[in-house]
């Protein structure tokens, strides 16, 4: 199954044995460096430099979000998108929970985007799914509903199934479906990990969807939450989660070595050419405190 996303000028494939595709996350923590009453070029300069520096790291995708409660989502969000747009020519995940803005960023979109994220209430599938089918994009499906996130694997799994149901019902195929089964902090529940990494495979195996996830939430207080991260990250990509939200300066090298162990690298030709990416002196990995 082959999800094609598209930017102003390349396309992004995310197939189960190709290369892992790197969704970058770090542009939706910009808008809590904004003070409250700056002026509105000043945030978007902001996203705007970090969405560039995410490319510049390795990111396939770039994610951006208002996450700012001042802010009027539908003035903001298609802002930002257009702005990021002219910079970058990767393609955009459009992270928000209200439809409203959604309806006003699709519209200045260019190519094929990601929305970020559909979940299996009945209310977001009626509001989300038809902005998908009008303006062709690929979604997210949550594995979460009215309940929240099941703790059980199986209810994940329906959660999933009633998702890309009732997308096919309105005509989207299976593979403009990207499921995220989600993360608990082990926290809550100490069996986070394993329920999620069961609901991955049940995922794979039962609808072969292409999958994302997003595991920096696996703790929120636990110190050293990094060596959480990364013992983690590489688990749930060899599970079959091939679009991961990553901070990709720092889970490039990772990732990439992780595709030549798994096969998905043909001779290490990626791993290669970065490791003489990194050799010739060009900057790969940002400074992100002199960004913005």
């Amino acid at each position: 199954m082959e999800t094609v996303l598209k930017g102003r000028k390349s396309t992004v494939r995310i197939v189960p044995d190709g290369p892992t595709v790197l969704i970058g996350r770090r542009t939706n923590r910009t808008m809590r460096r904004r003070v409250v009453g700056e002026p509105a070029t000043s945030y978007i300069e902001i996203v705007r430099n970090e969405a560039l520096a995410q490319v510049a790291a390795g990111a396939d995708v770039v994610n951006i979000c208002v996450d700012t409660p001042d802010l009027d989502q539908v003035i903001a969000l298609p802002r930002l998108l257009e702005a990021v747009q002219e910079t970058v020519e990767v393609p955009l995940s459009i992270e928000t929970q209200h439809p409203g803005a959604l309806a006003a960023a699709l519209a200045v979109c260019r190519g094929k985007p990601l929305i970020n994220a559909v979940n299996g209430t009945e209310k977001c599938l009626d509001e989300v799914l038809p902005l998908v089918v009008k303006h062709n994009a690929v979604i997210i499906g949550c594995c979460m509903d009215e309940d929240g996130i099941p703790a059980d694997p199986y209810k994940r799994l329906e959660i999933a199934g009633r998702i890309v149901s009732y997308a096919k019902a309105l005509g989207i195929p299976d593979e403009d479906i990207l499921i995220n089964c989600l993360m608990q902090t082990v926290e809550v529940n100490a069996r986070a990990a394993l329920t999620t990494l069961e609901t991955i495979r049940l995922v794979r195996d039962e609808l072969g969807c292409n999958m994302t996830l997003d595991v920096s939430s696996i703790s929120s207080e636990l110190p050293n939450r990094a060596s959480l991260y990364q013992a983690l990250l590489p688990v749930v990509i060899a599970e079959g989660v091939n679009a991961p939200i990553v901070d990709v300066a720092r889970d490039r090298q990772t990732i990439l070595a992780l595709d030549v162990l798994l096969g998905r690298d043909e001779s290490a030709t990626r791993y290669i050419k970065y490791y003489h990416y990194i050799r010739s002196g060009m900057r790969s990995l940002i400074d992100w405190e002199l960004v913005g």
